[in-house]
């Protein structure tokens, strides 16, 4: 479904509805007294974004080894797949809406509230910022814990008051980090109001790494070999590129003539480097026109070329990654691989990349421009953020890694 129509349900729909169902969990709490209790059987909410499903793994992973807790996940149809990047959570224990239209959202919403009580679900965390769709499946799922970003003071992010755990949601820390504060609540042996009065150190974000083994580098080698017969993987050095970015922020794309002139001129720099364009299924024909652009045989059409769960064994066989600020960017922190993401309306204080990455941000005055409190919807039609960033700059800093690892490439074989 259209991503502004659904922003236009979740406010004109979304805001009556939260009223009438903080009205019912009033009464039922009420009728049945307050059952708070240690989590057991935890649901995660995290609907739209497949980058979120790795940043909240450490959260996941926490609520696992310090509440002793069965995960499960709730997450639109289309974006499951990023959750089998790491396997954190079992095949079996999650749940997806197919989002294609209104009658579908419906139709699974209903079956959700049915599934969530089957498995006899104690604990949700909403990982939402401020929908009040999340906010009414979070309501009415019979958990007896339930934890998410209250609104408290701020205005315009009603949501209803279907929470027990209602946290302060921080715009000053990486949402991973706002995340393990989610977890912390619902951990926390004491009411607090707001919580979550806890200390999220640096250590407590770190990945965990996908599991690649040999077989599969194997089966990603010989995919590059079908779309390029002449490659040699003892010879030639892979560099990613990910032009595209999800239609929920646009905004997020980097000039296409900007990526043309990085590739052609790495392709110059180097006869042994490849460079592949990734993609989905979809978008393969936007990286042929790309591919096209750039004048090398050199310079691969990968799009729609591998599945997204094979992503890790492509990763751990390239040397480099240039992204805008979606999916990939995160996707490459569960393996070693450096990887450099573009940012504009958002910023990588909140949402970098927990893996070996480097953000290129030009840091405007107005950016960045998205929001939980504007449910990241920008009014900007002119991206001068992703615009001010010039290909030569963004060269210069691939150039240095490449040459880096050329470097120390040739030292360890001198030292053989």
């Amino acid at each position: 479904m259209n991503i502004d129509r659904m922003r236009k349900v979740d406010y004109f729909a979304g805001v009556p509805l939260c009223l009438v169902a903080t009205l019912w969990v009033r009464l039922v709490g009420w009728l049945w007294g307050d059952k708070v209790s240690p989590p057991k059987k935890v649901l995660f909410v995290e609907l739209s974004e497949m980058g979120s499903a790795i940043l909240v793994d450490p959260a996941m992973r926490k609520m696992q080894r310090d509440g002793n807790a069965e995960l499960y996940f709730l997450i639109f149809k289309s974006n499951a797949v990023s959750l089998r990047l790491l396997n954190t959570v079992p095949e079996s224990h999650v749940f997806t809406i197919n989002e294609n239209s209104l009658l579908n959202i419906a139709w699974d919403s209903l079956r959700f509230l049915f599934w969530t009580r089957r498995h006899r679900i104690d604990t949700v965390i909403d990982l939402e910022l401020f929908s009040r769709y999340s906010a009414l499946l979070t309501g009415l799922s019979g958990a007896v814990n339930r934890a998410g970003f209250h609104a408290f003071y701020n205005e315009g992010l009603y949501r209803g008051a279907m929470l027990t755990h209602r946290v302060m949601y921080n715009p000053h820390r990486h949402i991973a980090k706002n995340f393990i504060a989610l977890v912390n609540a619902a951990l926390a042996k004491k009411t607090e109001y707001p919580f979550s009065k806890t200390v999220v150190d640096d250590s407590e974000i770190t990945l965990a790494q996908a599991q690649v083994d040999d077989v599969a580098i194997a089966v990603m080698r010989a995919k590059i070999l079908k779309e390029y017969p002449a490659y040699d993987s003892t010879r030639h050095r892979l560099v990613i590129i990910n032009p595209n970015a999800s239609d929920l922020l646009p905004q997020r794309r980097w000039m296409q003539e900007n990526f043309v002139v990085v590739m052609r001129n790495l392709l110059a720099d180097d006869e042994n480097i490849l460079v592949l364009i990734t993609g989905s299924p979809a978008e393969r024909d936007r990286a042929g026109v790309l591919q096209k652009h750039v004048h090398s045989d050199r310079c691969i059409n990968f799009a729609g070329c591998h599945e997204l769960n094979e992503l890790p064994s492509l990763y751990q066989v390239a040397e480099l990654m240039l992204t805008n600020d979606s999916g990939p960017g995160h996707f490459s922190a569960v393996t070693p691989l450096r990887t450099f993401v573009l940012f504009g309306p958002e910023t990588p204080t909140l949402y970098g990349s927990l893996g070996n990455s480097t953000p290129i941000y030009a840091a405007l005055a107005c950016s960045p421009c998205v929001s939980a409190s504007n449910h990241r919807k920008t009014p900007c039609n002119d991206n001068v953020c992703l615009q001010a960033i010039k290909p030569e700059a963004v060269l210069a800093q691939l150039r240095q890694v490449l040459a880096e690892n050329k470097s120390a490439e040739a030292n360890k074989q001198t030292s053989k």
